[in-house]
């Protein structure tokens, strides 16, 4: 079953100024527009020969790369259909078409891999064309490529050759929609939904967005446009912002030595408005620019902005360069992190900058092994630590132990204390004198093993309680462990032909 677009095409046009467009970039579009609608309706009907020279007229119109997709989308699907080696070829060419015009597209290794597939199923359709008459190798009888010969002994054209299984697990294609963006005058910093992500591209621009966005259009000595579009990947939607002249208000630029660091004006409380390097109109008067960085001291400038004049911001932060130090692990929820003996978080996971250098790192968990270890942060790094917390070992045996002890102490004790009143009873008779003990007097002996015992049961004392000890502060059982990982990242602006927002780059 063939791909069905649920969704209308939507064409539309914002003018935000009265002032006058140029008119021969504005008809070339309406007739990219006319043709695109067009073409996407033939589409949808499964006319795509139609549906191509559309697109292609759109292109002859307006050069976006993703007409050239959608060209190579239309061949695509009409070769699929009807197993037609010209249409393949078609696909291909125009696929690649676009890869040489959208040189930095995020979906080049699709298309690649859509443009080898079609490519092997040239191939294969050019084999089975070679077979002779009759032939049963490839596909078999009757399968797609033999002429096969009627009871009246008259050659039939070959039957097409079903797609393979490379072409149908590429499944159905879907035509590309559009967003375009221009400005009167061009070459003006576009914003997407806010500063704080810093300059998404600038006017003209062409490429392919989702769902509702904030539009900012900015140009040193114009008026600002602000508009709000729900774009669609189906559909060709045109921003269009002509921008009249504002005379009455400066222009800054704003700058730093930290890339990527935050800008508030005036009002600290209503959070940063961008990061460096930015430049935006602003009304004259007095201003005040804080610009900071994690790990460095911030930056304050009063400046007093003047009407059509140029005003520059140059921050220079000073301060150590931090690193990104990320705790976690099972049941990290519980545990408290500390570092250098602070803490740093009262539980995790822990993700915080700190400055370069030797730290110790320190993670407890009631009922757990506390981990211990001492890390090196690099700056621009991201360093994590995965633990793995051993369950704090029972003490039973240190109780067992101390209770013995105990016992014997008791036992020597009840022993000690029955000798000397042995002892004393011998000694009040000797002092009678009448008649004197015998010396065969079962008392004497009696009275040496209970003080014999009583030595021996405070020795096992001894001994049992120094075990006891021991138990309590031994180590039992395996310590709590920790993978560490590090990653040097480096985010960098970066801004394409059909997208924009940072690139980065990992090293592990």
């Amino acid at each position: 079953m063939y791909h069905r677009v649920v969704s209308a095409i939507c064409v539309a046009m914002l003018v935000v100024s009265t002032a006058p467009a140029s008119a021969q970039p504005a008809d070339a579009l309406k007739k990219a527009q006319s043709a695109f609608d067009q073409a996407q309706m033939d589409y949808l009907q499964g006319n795509y020969d139609k549906a191509a020279q559309e697109f292609q007229d759109a292109y002859s119109a307006r050069q976006f790369p993703q007409f050239l997709y959608n060209v190579g989308a239309s061949f695509h699907m009409k070769a699929k259909k009807e197993g037609d080696e010209a249409s393949y070829e078609k696909a291909v060419e125009f696929y690649k078409r676009y890869l040489v015009e959208q040189p930095e597209a995020t979906d080049r290794p699709k298309v690649e891999k859509a443009i080898g597939v079609l490519e092997g199923e040239i191939k294969r359709l050019k084999d089975a064309a070679a077979q002779p008459v009759g032939s049963n190798a490839g596909s078999g009888v009757g399968s797609g490529s033999d002429l096969q010969i009627g009871s009246g002994g008259s050659a039939q054209a070959p039957q097409k050759l079903p797609p393979s299984q490379d072409v149908q697990a590429l499944g159905d294609v879907k035509v590309r929609g559009l967003v375009v963006v221009e400005s009167e005058p061009q070459n003006a910093t576009i914003y997407l939904d806010d500063r704080k992500k810093g300059p998404f591209a600038t006017t003209p621009w062409s490429g392919s967005l989702d769902g509702e966005h904030k539009i900012i259009i900015e140009k040193r000595g114009y008026q600002i446009s602000e508009s709000t579009i729900s774009a669609d990947p189906s559909k060709l939607f045109v921003l269009r912002a002509v921008m009249s002249q504002q005379s009455n208000l400066g222009w800054v630029e704003i700058s730093s030595n930290v890339p990527n660091s935050d800008i508030y004006i005036d009002d600290k409380n209503q959070g940063a408005v961008g990061r460096t390097p930015m430049s935006q109109n602003i009304s004259p008067g007095k201003h005040t620019f804080w610009i900071s960085a994690e790990g460095y001291d911030e930056y304050k400038e009063d400046l007093e902005i003047v009407a059509g004049a140029n005003h520059t911001v140059k921050a220079v932060l000073k301060g150590a360069p931090v690193g990104k130090l990320n705790v976690l692990g099972i049941g990290i929820e519980d545990a408290q992190i500390s570092v250098d003996g602070h803490v740093l978080c009262e539980r995790g996971p822990c993700l915080k900058g700190l400055p370069q250098g030797d730290h110790e790192i320190f993670v407890k968990r009631p009922g757990y092994k506390p981990y211990a270890r001492r890390v090196n942060l690099q700056a621009k790094t991201e360093t994590s630590i995965r633990t793995t917390l051993a369950p704090e070992p029972s003490r039973s045996d240190a109780v067992i132990a101390y209770i013995l002890a105990a016992g014997f102490t008791g036992a020597g004790i009840y022993l000690g204390v029955e000798s000397n009143h042995l002892r004393d009873d011998l000694k009040t008779d000797i002092n009678k004198g009448s008649p004197p003990p015998d010396s065969n007097d079962p008392r004497f002996l009696r009275g040496k093993i209970f003080a014999i015992s009583a030595d021996a049961a405070f020795g096992l004392a001894g001994i049992t309680a120094l075990t006891a000890i021991y138990y309590t502060f031994r180590d039992k059982g395996a310590p709590s462990t920790g993978l560490i990982d590090v990653r040097a990242l480096s985010l960098v602006p970066t801004v394409g032909p059909d997208y924009g927002g940072v690139a980065m780059g990992g090293h592990f």
